[in-house]
């Protein structure tokens, strides 16, 4: 059984401090991409690149988006046949290009 990593105090703050950071921009890209500033296309097609991007759950990356709400979210996802847990780094290619073709 493996046990979890011993970590110093300034390694835990290191980590809390990432954590955060990584959060605040999670954020800013909900916020761009619900104002309009940033397409559902340009995000699918900078995920790869962008941490931020690439850490957003499709589900939430959905919500963001105008118009898109749970239900449709949902069935969005459940057409496509993405995993509730899925990130959108995480998506292969053909459920990008279905999800590009969806929205």
């Amino acid at each position: 059984m493996s046990s979890m990593p011993v970590r110093s105090p300034a390694q835990r703050q290191q980590a809390l401090v990432r954590a955060q950071e990584a959060r605040a921009q999670r954020a800013a890209v909900k916020a761009a991409l619900s104002s309009g500033h940033l397409t559902a296309r340009q995000a699918l097609e900078r995920c790869s690149a962008d941490v931020a991007i690439g850490g957003l759950p499709v589900r939430v990356f959905l919500r963001a988006l105008p118009g898109v709400g749970e239900r449709k979210a949902d069935r969005i996802m459940s057409t496509i046949g993405i995993a509730e847990s899925r990130r959108l780094r995480g998506l292969g290619q053909r459920q990008r290009s279905a999800l590009l073709e969806w929205l």
